[in-house]
């Protein structure tokens, strides 16, 4: 059975190797540059959340948010940072626990957020849920 928790800055060990599955499986482990006080710090913060899927005890995946407001709607949403599932549990379920309780916590908010449009997968995985995909690119700057 798969039970889903929020993480707590206890939490921050756990944290950074599921940050790290998901980067190698996204063959983008340079890009990670947190560290494990970075997540404590992080994790303490009321508008971050960050859930962890556990089956017997051990973390086999996570969902992410931050929550924000949208000055088109003038409405909270809340913005999908990751979604993750380790492989040997992809396929079993753990996604679609984590996405409905990422649902549930937002009570009727909007959720947004990114998927490259490589990732085929996730595309799949996320029309089968419900979810509707526009296309925009994502931009990056920082100055300095």
């Amino acid at each position: 059975m798969v039970t889903i928790r929020r993480a707590t800055p206890d939490d921050a060990p756990t944290v950074y190797d599921l940050v790290h599955g998901l980067a190698e499986h996204q063959d983008q482990s340079w890009g990670v540059t947190v560290s494990v006080d970075d997540l404590k710090r992080m994790l303490a913060r009321p508008e971050i959340t960050y859930l962890i899927a556990e089956r017997d005890g051990r973390a086999v995946g996570y969902v992410s948010w931050l929550e924000r407001v949208s000055f088109w709607s003038g409405q909270d949403y809340l913005h999908l940072d990751d979604l993750y599932v380790t492989a040997a549990e992809r396929g079993h379920g753990v996604g679609e626990q984590l996405m409905q309780a990422a649902a549930e916590a937002a009570g009727g908010k909007v959720i947004r957020w990114e998927v490259a449009e490589a990732n085929t997968a996730a595309h799949r995985f996320y029309q089968r849920i419900g979810a509707t995909l526009t296309s925009k690119k994502i931009a990056r700057w920082q100055p300095g």
